[in-house]
């Protein structure tokens, strides 16, 4: 017997696409839990990512890309001279305003996905020196890429995080809930 689920509970395409982005977007968050500013900006492995680092990139990543499927230009622009500068705070950038910027663009791009007209609305993607071509990109696509690109940082977070203080992923969502693991 099928029955009908409300979109609220994600049964439907875009609810379950951006529960996705938002679960992963939850391991960026957690992985930063408890720190300060400082270790969230160490790097203790051979990578130079740290978790401030990455909060920041995967926030100005979303946005974007929100934006290009809007027709607008990304609110940072990044280029060969100022990329460094994604992957780490600078001036007087937090993580608690990297924190709730990223829940700006959070709510943009659930505001943005649920108010177009379909998934397979298309935007154009213009060639850049990170994009050799001139591409039509699906509202779908785009949903399913922030995905594979949050969730790929949101692994190295992980790793990052354990590296730090050997807390894990399964020890910080406890600790969100406010109870232990194991």
């Amino acid at each position: 017997m099928v029955t009908h689920v409300p979109a609220e509970a994600h049964g439907d395409e875009r609810g379950a696409l951006l529960a996705f982005i938002a679960e992963q977007r939850g391991g960026i968050r957690r992985a930063l839990l408890g720190l300060t500013d400082e270790q969230a900006s160490s790097r203790p492995s051979a990578s130079e990512l740290s978790l401030a680092g990455l909060l920041k990139h995967v926030a100005e990543v979303e946005q974007g890309w929100i934006a290009r499927a809007k027709g607008e230009e990304p609110a940072v622009h990044r280029d060969e001279s100022n990329w460094h500068e994604c992957f780490r705070l600078v001036g007087d950038e937090t993580v608690e305003s990297a924190l709730a910027y990223y829940e700006e663009v959070a709510a943009e791009t659930e505001s943005f996905i649920r108010a177009v007209p379909s998934l397979d609305d298309t935007f154009l993607l213009a060639k850049t020196s990170w994009n050799p071509k001139d591409e039509w990109l699906s509202m779908r696509w785009l949903c399913l890429h922030l995905i594979r690109e949050t969730a790929r940082h949101a692994g190295h977070a992980d790793i990052i995080r354990e590296s730090l203080d050997g807390a894990t992923a399964f020890e910080l969502v406890a600790k969100e809930q406010g109870s232990s693991w194991g």
